[in-house]
C-alpha cells in the first residue's frame, strides 16, 4: 500500500477504499472481499491520530472503558469508538447492537509501560468486519501492520510466558460476526450504574463514552430512555456475585452464549440485558450442573461446573486457572493466570452460590 492510498468515510457513512493509482473507489460491499489484505500499513493510516507526530488522537475518536474488562495478561488499555457523522446504532435488539458501517474501534494494549500493539476494529459493510493489529517499533514512533497470521512473542509478560499478537482467525473466533461482533461496547459494559467490584475496572473520566453519553447525542435508535434511567445492572445475592458474574460475562461469555457455535453445550455465561434477571443463565447452567469436561484431581461423579462449597472439584475454577493448552480457558488470549479474578471466583464458589434466586439482596439492590 501507498502513502498516496487511503481509507475514507465518507459522509453518508460508507467507507470506501480509495487507490491514488488507478483513480478507483471501491464501495463496502466490493471492499469487503479485499479488505483484510488493503489495510493500511501504518497505524498512523488508519486516523486514530488527529497528529501522528505527537501521536494525539483525532477528537471524533472516543474514548470508552468497559465496566467489566477482558483479561489480558495485565496489559493496560485504551480503547477508542468513532461512529461516523449523523449516525446512530440500532439498539432494537438491546444485546445486540447492530452498528452503522464506517464504525472504527481501537485497542491499545501497553506492558511495563510500554505500547506492544494496537489493534483495529473497522465495519467495511452491512455484514462484515475487518480487523487488523499493529505492532510497536522498540522506539515507540510507529507501529505497523502484523500479517494475518499475527505475531508470536511480542513481549514477556511473566518470566518465560510471552504476548503474542493474534492472527486473523483467532480475531474472529472470538469477535465472530454471526455471534457477537463488537465486544466491549454495549448495554452492560457501557452501564453507568458501574460495579465498584470489577476485577481489573478502570476509571470512567468525563470524556469517555457511556450509555447516558450516547442517548445525550441521539445515538441509539431507537432512543430507549430505560437505559439512561435505570442503567443495565447484574442483579446477584451480593456485590462479590455481581463482580463474579461480570467477570464470566466478559471472559467467558463471549463464546459461551446462547446464539454461539457452541451452545449445544448448555453452558450460558454471557449475561443478557433483556433476560430473566430472577435466575441469570450463569447460574441456572453452572451451578451443581455435570459437564462435559471434568476435574481430573475429583473423584468420579464428582466434578461440576460450579460445585457448590467446592473450588477443588468445580471444573470452571479449574479450567480459568490453568494455562495448559488442553485445559484452560478461555482458550485465547491469555498465557498467564488471572489471580485477583480468581480469587473472587474461589471465594465465590466457596460460600455454596444457589442455582437459582428470585430477589435480589438488600446489598446489590442498593
Amino acid at each position: 500500500m501507498t502513502s498516496r492510498q487511503a481509507w475514507t468515510l465518507v459522509a453518508a457513512g460508507a467507507l470506501l477504499w480509495t487507490g491514488a493509482a488507478t483513480g478507483r473507489v471501491m464501495g463496502s460491499a466490493a471492499l469487503a472481499s479485499v479488505v483484510d489484505a488493503a489495510a493500511p500499513a501504518r497505524l498512523a493510516e488508519t486516523g486514530l491520530y488527529a497528529d501522528a507526530g505527537t501521536f494525539a488522537i483525532d477528537p471524533r475518536n472516543r474514548p470508552f472503558t468497559p465496566q467489566y474488562p477482558l483479561w489480558s495478561d495485565g496489559a493496560a488499555k485504551r480503547r477508542w469508538v468513532r461512529l461516523p457523522e449523523g449516525a446512530t446504532i440500532d439498539v432494537a435488539r438491546v444485546d445486540r447492537w447492530d452498528f452503522p458501517v464506517g464504525t472504527r474501534f481501537w485497542k491499545e494494549f501497553a506492558f511495563a509501560g510500554r505500547k506492544v500493539e494496537t489493534r483495529m476494529f473497522f465495519k467495511v459493510a452491512p455484514d462484515r468486519w475487518t480487523f487488523a493489529s499493529y505492532h510497536w517499533n522498540d522506539a515507540q514512533t510507529e507501529a505497523t501492520l502484523v500479517p494475518p497470521a499475527g505475531l508470536p512473542d511480542v513481549a514477556e509478560v511473566a518470566p518465560g510466558k510471552w504476548h503474542s499478537i493474534p492472527s486473523h482467525d483467532e480475531c474472529r473466533a472470538c469477535h465472530d460476526s454471526g455471534r457477537t461482533e463488537v465486544l466491549g461496547f454495549d448495554a452492560l459494559q457501557l452501564s453507568d450504574d458501574r460495579d465498584p467490584r470489577a476485577p481489573h475496572a478502570e476509571p470512567v473520566t468525563p470524556a469517555m463514552v457511556t450509555l447516558a453519553t450516547l442517548a445525550a447525542e441521539h445515538r441509539l435508535s431507537p432512543a430507549r430512555p430505560e437505559l439512561v434511567t435505570s442503567p443495565p445492572r447484574i442483579e446477584a445475592a451480593d456485590g462479590r456475585e455481581r463482580a463474579v458474574l461480570g467477570y464470566l460475562s466478559t471472559n467467558c461469555g463471549s463464546c459461551h452464549n446462547r446464539q454461539s457455535t457452541i451452545a449445544s453445550l448448555g453452558l450460558f455465561l454471557k449475561f443478557a440485558v433483556a433476560g430473566d434477571q430472577c435466575t441469570p443463565d450463569a447460574l441456572a447452567t453452572t451451578v451443581d450442573r455435570p459437564g462435559h469436561w471434568a476435574v481430573p484431581t475429583a473423584p468420579e461423579g464428582t466434578s461440576r461446573i460450579v460445585a457448590a462449597g467446592r473450588p477443588d472439584l468445580s471444573a470452571l475454577f479449574a479450567r480459568a486457572r490453568s494455562r495448559r493448552p488442553s485445559s484452560q480457558m478461555p482458550p485465547l488470549g491469555s498465557v498467564v493466570a488471572d489471580r485477583e479474578a480468581l480469587a473472587l471466583v474461589q471465594e465465590w464458589i466457596a460460600a455454596a452460590p444457589a442455582a437459582t434466586r428470585c430477589a435480589p439482596s438488600a446489598e446489590t439492590a442498593r
